[in-house]
């Protein structure tokens, strides 16, 4: 339960350090422009792979407790 607590402390921190996507129509357009060509900060893809592991270590540890319990 510790390391479920603590994964999930690092998946909301690094959610929250991640950089805000415009709103909007024009951010839709934006966005959708710099997805196509690949317009991603260093820093940024980095906290999206993270992100990513941590998601799946998450739900991994979640369904794992849920069949122990």
């Amino acid at each position: 339960m510790g390391v479920h607590l603590l994964v999930a402390a690092a998946l909301i921190t690094v959610v929250l350090l991640q950089s805000g996507r415009s709103a909007g129509i024009s951010g839709a357009i934006s966005g959708a422009g710099e997805s196509l060509f690949g317009r991603q900060s260093g820093m940024d893809e980095f906290l999206s792979k993270i992100t990513t592991y941590l998601a799946v270590g998450f739900m991994v540890l979640s369904v794992t407790i849920a069949v122990l319990i």
